[in-house]
């Protein structure tokens, strides 16, 4: 295995996360918060989705330099970043 591959495993892997975070946050979360008058599910959540979102972008500006993606692939990664399941797609914009 070589040193890029593990860094593809892990974009996968925090993608994967950052989007399974979101619709925690979208589906369990927010009705909480605005329907059941529960906020602290919302506060861990979110928080948990916040570190997962940095880490998101921090992954992807290393792919985006390790693997020379165009701005319009780095683009298209943080736009995914703002759409419910976006990020479970995200490794596959440019796979070489």
């Amino acid at each position: 295995m070589t040193q890029t591959d593990a860094v593809l495993r892990q974009f996968r892997m925090v993608s994967i996360l950052e989007g399974i975070s979101y619709l925690l946050l979208l589906l369990i979360g927010m009705p909480l918060k605005y329907f059941a008058a529960m906020p602290l599910p919302n506060k861990v959540i979110g928080l948990a989705h916040g570190i997962l979102f940095v880490l998101y972008l921090a992954y992807l500006g290393i792919v985006y330099f390790k693997y020379k993606w165009t701005l319009w692939e780095l683009f298209v990664g943080f736009l995914a970043s703002l759409v419910p399941l976006g990020t479970f797609f995200t490794h596959k914009i440019h796979a070489k």
